[in-house]
């Protein structure tokens, strides 16, 4: 869970960076309390035996409200919401899963892996590779079926 957590902050960390305004050690601090945050958060919904299972409960989202993990660890560096919104991207989901971490930008962006761990060895996990394999395969537009009517006078 250590490696999914501090993956997980420093990709936020890393945009609030790209910004500029952010000094360094504002940077560590918001880093350090927002692990700590999603610590004590999922530390009764993590499931290695069965990665995706929590998996929305472990979700970091941001879109058209902030986070309140990544609220409270941006509140402990003076940072308020509305900054937020300005510093990271409108629509932001970042799921953190026993050994997975991977994002979307955007509604219809596409999903990028940014760890990926081995398995325990020896211990049986569920039938898909991934969470985000699951969602992959079970996502499909909807059906563009039209009903034509017709008029007459």
């Amino acid at each position: 869970m250590k490696t999914e957590i501090s993956t997980a902050a420093a990709f936020i960390t890393k945009l609030l960076k790209q910004s500029g305004l952010i000094e360094e050690n504002q940077l560590q601090q918001f880093c350090q309390s927002l692990q700590e945050s999603m610590k004590d958060h999922y530390k009764h919904h993590w499931f290695p035996q069965i990665p995706c299972r929590g998996s929305g409960y472990r979700c970091l989202r941001i879109n058209h409200k902030m986070d309140p993990l990544i609220g409270r660890a941006a509140g402990h560096i003076g940072l308020s919401h509305q900054r937020l919104f300005q510093l990271l991207p409108s629509e932001l989901t970042l799921w953190v899963d026993p050994f997975e971490v991977s994002y979307r930008i955007g509604e219809d962006g596409s999903i990028c892996v940014l760890y990926e761990g081995p398995p325990a060895v020896g211990k049986p996990l569920e039938s898909h590779s991934s969470c985000k394999d699951a969602l992959r395969m079970g996502r499909h537009s909807p059906s563009k079926n039209y009903t034509m009517m017709t008029v007459s006078s």
